[in-house]
């Protein structure tokens, strides 16, 4: 069960932990509607019964298969940098254990999320489904290929470092869409990047923060590996 006492701490700390990298972010303070989704996803849920009593520390947390859950200062400003609102549809590129997109489903109508790891994706899935986010498609496959299916998106997000920004993601933002991704090598300092495309198809980058995400895996884009929706 959700500790009041535990969320509470938890959002104390994203808001103290944002106005502590405020000069690096460009993000002074966090939209109220971006803290109260933060509030309302039970995090607890998205992780294993060995990690509960950490389930509310500013950590990220092992999920397995190699991959965490990110710290949620780190989700909350991913989710304030693009700017989610009741319209707009959103592709996550690395579902992990779904708690991004249960947090981004609150604030936008759809959410469209693509895992290559084919445990995790059946697993988030079903997730997602028992705690009622019914805004929320999964589906199994490489994110560099982004969903074609669905695109134009008004927000990409990518949860996983990659070497470069993947071209088909560019390709599948919408005029004024945000694209939010880490970047660099895992032996090598990782930076955040917001990329905004114009209405002229033109795209501004901008570098929000350093940070340490797992690899993304996948084929860099060369071909389309998604399976069956879960």
């Amino acid at each position: 069960m959700m500790k009041k006492a535990d969320i509470d701490e938890m959002l104390r700390t994203i808001e103290d932990e944002t106005r502590y990298t405020r000069g690096m972010t460009g993000v002074p303070s966090l939209r109220p509607e971006v803290l109260a989704a933060m509030r309302q996803v039970p995090r607890e849920e998205f992780v294993s019964n060995f990690y509960k009593t950490m389930a509310y520390d500013n950590t990220p947390l092992p999920i397995g298969n190699g991959q965490t859950i990110s710290q949620p200062f780190i989700v909350a400003l991913m989710t304030d940098l693009l700017r989610p609102d009741k319209d707009k549809v959103i592709l996550e590129v690395g579902t992990g254990s779904g708690y991004q997109a249960a947090v981004l489903s609150l604030l936008v109508r759809q959410v469209y999320t693509l895992e290559i790891i084919p445990a995790l994706a059946g697993v988030a899935s079903a997730r997602l489904k028992r705690l009622g986010y019914t805004n929320i498609e999964v589906s199994r496959g490489d994110g560099n290929s982004g969903w074609p299916e669905h695109a134009p998106f008004d927000g990409i997000i990518v949860t996983a470092s990659a070497p470069h920004v993947p071209p088909v993601l560019k390709e599948q933002l919408k005029p004024g869409g945000r694209l939010v991704i880490p970047v660099g090598l895992t032996a090598m300092p990782q930076e955040l990047l917001m990329l905004e495309k114009n209405d002229k198809g033109e795209i501004r980058t901008r570098h929000v923060l350093s940070v340490s995400f797992v690899p993304l895996t996948g084929n860099g884009g060369n071909d389309d590996t998604r399976k069956n929706n879960l």
